[in-house]
């Protein structure tokens, strides 16, 4: 019965991914409809990340005080619920209301499921959840486009996976007790009933290096995906279509190099799958940063998606053996509020270097936040080494 875990958490994985890319999806034809600036999705985009960061640094305390099962069904529903607010919703103050759950939702379910699966599976089982929201990723964008192209408002699209998200929190609320007996008695239970407080958490040895790590790495992979189309079609002189097409390859690369993963982290440790990584990135980026003809950034692009895959899944997995498994629980939190942190802070700081300045910026930002990633990771190996 233990087995019927694990398609339950892939799954729940990819509803983790399906609300993340809808909203841009869907922002197009909602804004006009809306009566708004297209600048407002940033307005909603912000309330859901505030929501991650708050219910990422409470996940210590809810996850103790509910259990992962608990924390997953409840963070689901939260979810469901804010979607399906988003499919009635007729007014711009409404999305945003309704964004505070979503966040809060996305936070503890993100957190509780990464620490679950760092404690009770191998790495490569890591690999194909992030693969599985991947995937999340891009079946929203296909069902919204599929309910525009019928001529449907997008009120019925966000309604299609609000009805998922539901058919789904059905199931987990369902699973609990597979949940329960598989989270008895562990060792991460037995070893710290207490919860850590911030300040324990910062204190120990490796926690700023692993927080700055999980920052520099989602800023790099976000700004690489928002603002890689304009760069290529503003610098590089690649036409608009062809420019949107390598972008959306950017995430397909993630996914499909995570599915791959599964597979090398057979052969390689954690710690050699983020180098591996780092040093595809790094390929990545000085193919960006070389002149010449187009397909040599176009292919630099794709190798930035590529070597972003293995990073991830493998921090995450590694953190019970960095900082034991009483503790992986609260500093898994506190990665995932560093994540949230990278994704609203650093794309909008591009954004007024590349207006201001120049777009031609865009491959020495990855490179910045590539170095400092790469040092830090090496900070934290060396410091958890010695405990």
């Amino acid at each position: 019965m233990v087995q019927l875990l694990l398609p339950i958490i892939y799954i729940s994985f990819i509803s983790l991914g399906l609300p993340d890319s809808l909203l841009g999806s869907a922002w197009p034809s909602m804004y006009p409809a809306l009566g708004v600036p297209v600048s407002y999705a940033g307005l909603i985009s912000m309330i859901i990340s505030f929501g991650t960061i708050v219910s990422s640094l409470n996940s210590d305390r809810l996850t103790r005080a509910l259990g992962t099962g608990k924390v997953t069904a409840l963070s689901v529903g939260m979810t469901a619920a804010a979607l399906f607010g988003f499919s009635v919703s007729t007014q711009f103050w409404m999305l945003c209301l309704w964004a505070v759950p979503y966040g809060l939702g996305a936070g503890s379910v993100d957190a509780a499921l990464n620490n679950y699966v760092a404690l009770h599976y191998k790495s490569r089982h890591m690999s194909w959840l992030h693969c599985m929201w991947g995937i999340g990723t891009m079946i929203s964008p296909m069902v919204m486009g599929r309910v525009l192209a019928g001529g449907g408002p997008w009120t019925t699209g966000y309604r299609c996976i609000a009805l998922f998200q539901i058919l789904l929190s059905a199931v987990l609320f369902f699973s609990l007790p597979l949940w329960q007996g598989r989270t008895a008695g562990t060792d991460a239970e037995a070893a710290s009933p207490q919860v850590l407080s911030l300040g324990q958490v910062f204190r120990l040895p490796g926690a700023r290096e692993v927080m700055l790590c999980f920052f520099c790495y989602c800023a790099l992979e976000t700004t690489a995906g928002l603002w890689a189309s304009s760069y290529l079609t503003l610098t590089k002189g690649v036409a608009a279509d062809t420019a949107a097409s390598f972008a959306s390859l950017f995430y397909i690369g993630i996914t499909a190099g995570r599915a791959a993963c599964g597979f090398l982290t057979l052969k390689f440790n954690d710690t050699q799958m983020i180098r591996m990584g780092q040093c595809i990135l790094a390929a990545g980026v000085l193919a960006l940063l070389l002149p010449g003809p187009q397909v040599l950034a176009l292919c630099g692009l794709v190798l930035v998606g590529l070597g972003c895959a293995p990073i991830y899944p493998s921090i995450i997995h590694s953190t019970p053996e960095h900082f034991g498994a009483d503790r992986s629980q609260a500093v898994i939190g506190i990665q995932m509020a560093s994540a949230y942190v990278g994704n609203l802070a650093m794309p909008p700081l591009f954004g007024l270097l590349a207006n201001n300045i120049t777009p031609a910026l865009f491959p020495f930002y990855l490179l910045a936040l590539l170095v400092f990633m790469a040092f830090m990771h090496e900070q934290l190996v060396r410091k958890t080494s010695r405990c």
